[in-house]
């Protein structure tokens, strides 16, 4: 019997101490599990700028939001059909368990991870890769009151590289005559996410056969005042920047308006990019490049619509 009683409270014990998380304020010390912080929200949005530390964790630094549902992890790594992937969840990339006092992922391509759960508040969690150094920063949503258009916007670089290329579809009738008039097609790439291709191909050439002219950089600037515009200006050395107000139509199509012109064109995306794993495909030297790509922290300048001032 006192064998049993010592099996007993060394249960308890371990049960308390693995699948627990100490949750200190400053006027509070409580206990809750690990498993219902994590599974508390539908979505954890990474917020990718407040990451700290100098390591990676791929498969995190890829994503947009994860989810855990009954020990299987699931993440949104498109913009593109974010909200009707998997119900809104994205798509399977792994398993996880909370039983060890840490969470556990086994990641379907990366392998093992280990992380410790800090709670911050009800709803922010940060999950700490002691082992690479990294820690990530968590929102967490249900997916009633998840803003999946704003996320278009406070990520708009990355959206822009989820097609092969853009294709202007249309021109307004307004709007003065321009040399980015001759441009039929765009793209953007992960490449320090500053670089951008551009072609004056025909209209419906097919995206193997394009031929990019021209390679410059790239910039989004946030519009003060306005949660769903951005400034996108291309630099081309030939003749200058262009600057064009950014919207977004859906999530295959764009409004750039020209701001010196008048003139407001849509491009439309050809090409779609699931972004699973890093891709090893051959590509011609012509081809644009979007293999591996990853978030990285994003600086924008604030501009003042021209408008307003």
């Amino acid at each position: 019997m006192r064998t049993l009683k010592l099996l007993f409270y060394a249960l308890i014990i371990s049960i308390s101490f693995t699948a627990c998380v100490v949750v200190e304020d400053d006027y509070n010390t409580n206990y809750v599990y690990l498993e219902d912080i994590v599974t508390a929200y539908d979505l954890w949005y990474i917020d990718y700028n407040q990451t700290t530390g100098t390591g990676d964790v791929a498969f995190l630094s890829k994503a947009f939001t994860i989810s855990f549902i009954n020990g299987k992890l699931y993440a949104n790594n498109n913009l593109v059909a974010i909200g009707s992937t998997g119900n809104g969840y994205g798509i399977q990339i792994g398993n996880y368990n909370t039983f060890n006092g840490f969470l556990e992922v086994n990641h379907n391509l990366d392998g093992y991870y280990d992380f410790d759960i800090i709670q911050i508040s009800s709803d922010r969690i940060k999950l700490k890769d002691n082992y690479n150094k990294v820690t990530y920063y968590l929102e967490g949503y249900q997916k009633y009151n998840f803003d999946y258009d704003q996320i278009f916007y406070d990520n708009i670089e990355y959206f822009l590289q989820e097609y092969d290329a853009w294709e202007k579809t249309y021109t307004s009738a307004t709007g003065a005559i321009n040399e980015f008039d001759n441009e039929n097609f765009l793209a953007f790439t992960p490449e320090n996410l500053t670089t951008f291709y551009s072609s004056q191909d025909n209209n419906g050439t097919n995206i193997d056969n394009i031929f990019w002219d021209y390679v410059g950089d790239y910039f989004v600037a946030n519009v003060q005042g306005y949660n769903n515009l951005k400034i996108l200006t291309l630099d081309y050395d030939s003749w200058g920047n262009e600057e064009f107000e950014l919207s977004v139509i859906n999530d295959r199509k764009i409004s750039l308006y020209h701001i010196d012109s008048g003139t407001t064109y849509e491009f439309t995306g050809k090409g779609y990019i699931q972004y699973k794993k890093s891709s090893s495909a051959n590509k011609s030297e012509n081809d644009v490049s979007n293999d591996g790509r990853k978030r990285t922290k994003t600086y924008r300048e604030t501009k003042v619509r021209r408008d307003l001032k």
